[in-house]
């Protein structure tokens, strides 16, 4: 019988897990599953960040208040399908995230690549977000990724192309970020980062 795991120090970190095992983990730490690997996430984001995740939601949600497609923020699970890994063992919670396929959503989040995904950098975070989640969003098939650099106040937006994200030039203050999957969403840098010291 399955059992349920009430501390998070109760977990072996150097087994790997899967999608199974992590919906009987019933701790308040928040974590993710990279490839079977848990990666425990920062604590509670700072000011800055909160604010441009508010920012952009509700830029984002706004343009697809009246269109098919969801918007949902962290924390929320989406199940990537990674090829190099077996099934079921990559859980992420993206900062914001969108998904056109209602196939893909069930009662505990999202089964399936999100159309767009979009990370908000913090120190302790970027080079997960960089780097880990790139890869993993590029070989799931996610078809937009955004990044976005709270210190620098730019966006760096990615599009999948046969198999490979193409980065486009960074968006930064008096410019408006394009979406290559969605051409009609268009967002002032400025207004990502209002309010933001």
């Amino acid at each position: 019988m399955p059992t349920i795991v009430k501390n998070f120090s109760d977990l072996d970190l150097t087994k790997t897990y899967t999608y199974s095992d992590y919906l009987l983990w019933q701790f308040s730490e928040r974590v993710e599953l990279i490839k079977g690997f848990i990666l425990k996430m920062s604590p509670a984001p700072s000011r800055n960040h909160q604010t441009i995740s508010q920012n952009l939601n509700w830029k984002i949600y706004s343009f697809f208040q009246n269109h098919s497609c969801s918007v949902y923020v962290a924390p929320f699970d989406v199940r990537l399908p990674i090829k190099s890994a077996k099934k079921n063992t990559t859980v992420v919670q993206p900062d914001l995230c969108i998904i056109c396929d209602e196939n893909k959503l069930d009662d505990t989040g999202c089964n399936g690549a999100p159309d767009l995904i979009v990370e908000i950098l913090s120190p302790k975070n970027s080079k997960h977000d960089v780097d880990t989640k790139f890869n993993l969003y590029q070989e799931s098939g996610v078809k937009e990724y955004w990044i976005v650099e709270p210190e620098e106040h730019i966006v760096l937006v990615y599009t999948l192309k046969d198999g490979e994200y193409i980065g486009s030039k960074p968006f930064s203050e008096g410019e408006i970020i394009k979406s290559i999957l969605f051409p009609e969403m268009k967002i002032e840098v400025e207004d990502v980062f209002k309010k933001v010291k």
